[in-house]
């Protein structure tokens, strides 16, 4: 447990964001080659470990994390120092005043800011709440021209800066578990299978650019072409009241996503999943989301990929500081490989139309 903690400690508190996922990716790849028969990068960014199974007849499953963090690009720099920035993937206007900020430049130079909150003295009780249009990062420098000469300059990128911890048990706190819950599931999965003959070709991929839409999720499915797709990703609970209708609890398993905005999980491969971790006894809640993931273009690509999305809920996700139930982490790790241990033909055949 404690190496897969560490793993976690790792992840989040790399700074990768839509567009500029380098620190995931090289982290990745770093950790992914070991056990890959070969790895592949696409144009976009994204990155694939491919292991190749001796059965020359094999099916071929890709499990989908994408590597990007909601953040920011810095788009202006004012005269008196304070950068301006439009979001990448999205905030909630009333969770980033006063929060920590990295700034991290083209040459990977990182710079500490905070976005401005105006003292309570210099407000009244009619004060509207701050748009993020409104809003700026300041670095503590006194001019534009002091920014300029630190390097740091339009189109470079921000990130939430935080500390990670761990909480409790089985709880950890940090930035970005979504989808680095993704990123450190790929690379438990491909090491902890280094020495298991499957019957599938088993490819594990990262991609880029999930929080601005999808964007290198369908570059993974063209490449690919997968006759599985597990995407795994992490979604927003909903179990502060402590109600036991919540969707979204921490401790009650990995989630069986059963409709979102951008897919709805077909039945055939959703009682597959169900009865695997029913044989196996593994913990599963049953989830729905207004939102989206990289499964929604993926199941579309080509003349369709069965696809379902394994995932896990956090507490707080897009904000500084999100929670994860470590518990949940390895219901959703279990499920995927015994999932893996059953592709066969026959398996792919019973999923498809």
């Amino acid at each position: 447990m404690e190496k897969t903690i560490n793993i976690f400690k790792e992840l989040t508190t790399l700074d990768s964001t839509s567009g500029f996922e380098n620190e995931v990716a090289n982290y990745l790849i770093s950790n992914l080659s070991p056990y890959a028969d070969e790895i592949k990068r696409d144009n976009l960014g994204g990155v694939y470990a491919i292991r190749k199974s001796k059965n020359v007849n094999a099916k071929t499953v890709m499990i989908a994390a994408h590597m990007d963090e909601v953040g920011f690009i810095i788009t202006k720099i004012m005269p008196n120092g304070f950068l301006k920035f439009e979001p990448l993937g999205g905030f909630r206007d009333d969770v980033l005043l006063a929060q920590k900020i990295t700034v991290t430049t083209i040459e990977g130079k990182k710079f500490v800011g905070v976005i401005p909150s105006i003292a309570k003295h210099f407000t009244d009780g009619n004060s509207k709440n701050i748009k993020i249009s409104d809003m700026s990062i300041d670095v503590g420098a006194s001019s534009e021209e002091e920014v300029r000469s630190w390097g740091i300059n339009e189109g470079d990128y921000a990130t939430p800066k935080t500390e990670f911890e761990k909480l409790g048990e089985h709880r950890l706190m940090s930035k970005a578990f979504d989808n680095r819950y993704g990123c450190a599931i790929i690379t438990e999965l491909f090491e902890e299978l280094k020495n298991e003959e499957l019957d599938c070709n088993l490819v594990v991929c990262a991609t880029v650019q999930e929080e601005v839409g999808l964007r290198g999720a369908e570059i993974a499915a063209n490449l690919i072409n997968p006759d599985l797709c597990l995407v795994v990703d992490c979604s927003p609970a909903n179990d502060i009241d402590g109600g036991s209708k919540s969707n979204g609890r921490l401790g009650d398993g990995f989630l069986v996503r059963l409709i979102d905005r951008t897919m709805v999980l077909r039945a055939n491969l959703r009682e597959e999943i169900i009865s695997i971790a029913k044989e196996n006894n593994i913990k599963y809640q049953y989830f729905t989301s207004p939102g989206g993931t990289d499964a929604g273009a993926i199941h579309k690509a080509g003349i369709g990929i069965p696809t379902a999305v394994i995932g896990i809920c956090g507490r707080y996700i897009h904000t500084h500081n999100s929670i994860i139930d470590l518990r949940d982490y390895l219901s959703a790790k279990d499920i995927i490989k015994n999932i893996l241990r059953k592709v066969d033909n026959n398996f792919i055949n019973n999923i498809r139309l």
